[in-house]
């Protein structure tokens, strides 16, 4: 019922900036938590950060809490991650994703997008 994609990855000095957006269209009008994941080659899929429909309540991994930052704006169907201060190890694909509030699991994802920091 949803679909995801990302997009504004690419490469990156180490301590630099990236704006990742996420544009979600079909069955909008749901009230979905958003989330953001990544994985690198060889590696399990990690959270990374959520957020709540209205935008009140924000969660972040401990890696990343106080260098990235998850907003939504609802009218444009659209999540971000602001990442700050990027180091080589968050080199991976990222992938935002929908779930239903109250559900633990989530069942919409986008197809990814890669970001790369070099040293």
């Amino acid at each position: 019922q949803v679909q995801l994609v990302e997009s504004g990855g690419g490469l990156v000095q180490a301590g630099g900036s990236l704006r990742l957006s996420c544009a979600a269209s079909g069955r909008t009008d749901g009230r979905y938590v958003m989330g953001w994941f990544r994985q690198a080659p060889g590696k399990e899929r990690e959270f990374v950060a959520a957020i709540t429909w209205g935008g009140t309540s924000t969660y972040y991994s401990d890696s990343m809490k106080g260098r990235f930052t998850i907003t939504r704006d609802n009218a444009k169907n659209t999540v971000y991650l602001q990442m700050n201060s990027l180091n080589p190890e968050d080199t991976a694909v990222y992938y935002c994703a929908a779930k239903v509030p109250g559900t633990s699991t989530y069942g919409y994802w986008g197809q990814g997008t890669q970001v790369t920091v070099s040293s």
